[in-house]
C-alpha cells in the first residue's frame, strides 16, 4: 500500500499552506519527505530547486522543522544548552550559536526559562521551543507537524502566531493540522489529503465552498410531541428547507438562499418555542468531512 499517491503541491515565499485529513491521510509522510527525512520511490520533490530526495547539510540549513512529538529535546540540559546543540549541527560556531539560541528564545517568549532544564517545562513551554529551535537558521522554508493539537487555546495561538510572524518576514510554511477551525485567517491556501491522495487544493474560501447547507441544529418546545410536532414543523417551513427529528434536537437543513431567520419565524409563527440553535459544525470541518468520504 502507498503512503502517498500523485501528490503535488508548491508553496510560496510568504505563504502558510494548510494540509489537512484525518489520521492516516499521509499529512506525517509529506511533511517527513519534504524535510529529507523520507525518501519517496517514485516522484520529485524540490526545494529552493535543490533536489530534496537526499537530505544535504546545506539544504537543512534552508528547512526549519517543528515534529508533532515531544520527544526531541535533550530533558536534562536546558533550553539553552539544547538549542546550541542543534545551532553546533548548522555548523554555526559556539558563541554564534549561543547568541543565536538566546536570540530565538526570546523570539518565542522563553528568554526567562532558557536557564532551565527542558524536563522541567510545561508542554506548551516544549512546543514553543520547537518552534524556536525550527527557527534558529531563519530558515525560508517551515515544515509544521500538528504543532497546536494537544494545546490550550492560548498555547495554540501563541504558537500560530509565531509561524505567522516567519510567513511575514516570508518564509514559505507548510501547516499539517486536525484543527480545523484555525486555518481561517490563518492559511492562504489548503491542500486535503484523504488515504495518500489530495481530494482538495485551493483557497481557504474555495474549500468552505465545498461544505454542504448550511445545517442547523433545534431544540425546540411546544405542546405537541413527535410525529405530530414534526408534521407541524414542516408543514411551517415549507419550501424554505427540511427538518428531521434526531433525539430529543431536530435538524434543519435551509434550501437554497433561504435565510435562517425566515425559518425560525416561521417556527415561531406556528406556536413552537426555540429554545437553542447552532450550527450541526463548523463549514470548514463540513467540507473537509465530505472530501474524505467519512461520516465523523
Amino acid at each position: 500500500m502507498l503512503a502517498l499517491r500523485d501528490v503535488s503541491l508548491t508553496v510560496a515565499p510568504g505563504e502558510i499552506h494548510a494540509l489537512l485529513g484525518p489520521n492516516g491521510s499521509g499529512k506525517t509522510t509529506l511533511i517527513r519527505t519534504l524535510a529529507g527525512l523520507l525518501t519517496p520511490t517514485t516522484g520529485d520533490v524540490s526545494v529552493l530547486s535543490m533536489d530534496a530526495t537526499h537530505s544535504s547539510k546545506q539544504m537543512r540549513r534552508l528547512i526549519g522543522f517543528v515534529p508533532s512529538g515531544d520527544r526531541s529535546f535533550y530533558l536534562r540540559i536546558s533550553g539553552v544548552e539544547n538549542l546550541v546543540f542543534f545551532a553546533r549541527l548548522h555548523g554555526m560556531r559556539r558563541r554564534a550559536a549561543r547568541a543565536r539560541a538566546r536570540t530565538v528564545l526570546s523570539q518565542v517568549g522563553l528568554a526567562e526559562a532558557g536557564s532551565k532544564k527542558v524536563g522541567l517545562y510545561s508542554h506548551g513551554m516544549q512546543k514553543r521551543l520547537s518552534v524556536a529551535r525550527a527557527l534558529l537558521a531563519d530558515p525560508p522554508i517551515l515544515l509544521v507537524d500538528e504543532a497546536t493539537h494537544d494545546l490550550d487555546p492560548d498555547g495554540a495561538r501563541r504558537v500560530r502566531n509565531l509561524v505567522a510572524n516567519a510567513a511575514m518576514r516570508g518564509a514559505a510554511v507548510v501547516w499539517a493540522t486536525q484543527r480545523l477551525e484555525e486555518i481561517a485567517g490563518f492559511a492562504t491556501r489548503v491542500t486535503v489529503l484523504n488515504e495518500g491522495r489530495v481530494s482538495f487544493a485551493g483557497t481557504v474560501p474555495e474549500l468552505i465552498a465545498r461544505a454542504e447547507p448550511d445545517r442547523y441544529v433545534l431544540q425546540l418546545r411546544n405542546g405537541a410531541r413527535g410525529p405530530e410536532l414534526l408534521s407541524t414543523l414542516r408543514q411551517a417551513l415549507g419550501p424554505l428547507g427540511s427538518i428531521e427529528a434526531s433525539g430529543d434536537v431536530y435538524v434543519l437543513g435551509l434550501a437554497d438562499r433561504a435565510i435562517l431567520g425566515d425559518a425560525l419565524t416561521r417556527f415561531a409563527g406556528a406556536g413552537v418555542e426555540i429554545l437553542s440553535c447552532h450550527l450541526e459544525r463548523p463549514p470548514i470541518e463540513d467540507a473537509v468531512v465530505a472530501l474524505s468520504g467519512r461520516g465523523h
